[in-house]
């Protein structure tokens, strides 16, 4: 029997609901189903093992939502398909109303797998590894609360590029280029390249610009200030606390994030649905 889960974020306030209709709408359809409420704290294989056996897993919440189930469930090669319930909702591939034909299309087979690229970031302090993360958005080092600036330098595959003196680096996939380092003023980027974005906030110069590098080559971002107020954050939702002189690496992760979508539904029209109209209304599915 074809078996997929529901992951759902309990925090918001149509996630049960809709949960409980994906249930009733895939069980009507011989499909068996199995739920996990999850947040950034739930180890999602420790409260539900068998879910690695599923065919996808439903993701219920926004992309914050989604973002923490990619870095649990990538290494297990898991299609995840987002159901929004956040705001933008630009990782997510349906919306509430959309349920009823989205179910259809998952019990006729009717849908796509794209892999996205993920990162891999360690920190080293004074040559001994501190911490070991994974991201599908971004990672990004600079200053904290205050407002005081941070140097960063920045090498690939051991060369220099530049020194960076402002509010940090990101380091981004092309899945994270329409996120914080769009904001920054990075540029966009198809998902299906295999490429990083070098991305300065607020960098106090005329003249940094972000750059785009292979996806096979590494970064290592060397982290200075007169100020203990710096760390290091993945996806924006986790991270560690970093002092001057520490290293980050940065590569590519030995795993994608595998994601379902539509046939007929394309990034640039999602992008000018979510980004231009600032309404992250979605188009209704055929």
């Amino acid at each position: 029997m074809r078996k997929i889960a529901l992951l759902y974020n309990p925090s918001k306030a149509q996630a049960c609901s809709i949960r409980d209709e994906l249930n009733r709408l895939l069980t009507d359809g011989g499909i068996a189903v199995t739920h996990v409420a999850v947040d950034h704290a739930t180890d999602i294989l420790e409260v539900e093992p068998e879910i690695r056996f599923v065919e996808l897993a439903m993701v219920l919440g926004g992309d914050g939502t989604l973002l923490g189930v990619a870095r649990q469930l990538a290494p297990h090669n898991i299609p995840l398909l987002g159901i929004n319930i956040g705001h933008l909702g630009f990782l997510t591939e349906s919306e509430p109303s959309q349920l009823r034909p989205a179910v259809s299309r998952i019990i006729q087979n009717e849908y796509n797998l794209e892999h996205r690229m993920m990162l891999e970031a360690e920190v080293y302090r004074n040559g001994e590894l501190l911490d070991k993360f994974t991201a599908l958005n971004e990672v990004g080092t600079g200053k904290g609360a205050f407002a005081r600036m941070v140097t960063v330098d920045v090498h690939v595959d051991g060369v220099y590029v530049d020194t960076y003196r402002g509010d940090g680096v990101i380091i981004s996939t092309p899945t994270g280029s329409t996120a914080y380092s769009l904001s920054c003023g990075g540029p966009i980027v198809s998902p299906n390249l295999q490429v990083m974005l070098i991305t300065p906030v607020c960098p106090h110069t005329l003249f940094s610009r972000p750059c785009v590098i292979d996806a096979q080559q590494v970064v290592k971002l060397t982290v200075k200030a007169s100020h203990s107020d710096l760390g290091m954050t993945v996806d924006g939702q986790q991270g560690v606390h970093v002092l001057s002189g520490d290293e980050i690496f940065v590569k590519k992760a030995p795993f994608d994030t595998t994601l379902v979508r539509w046939p007929d539904r394309e990034f640039f029209g999602v992008l000018r649905s979510k980004l231009h109209n600032g309404n992250g209304d979605a188009p209704a599915l055929a």
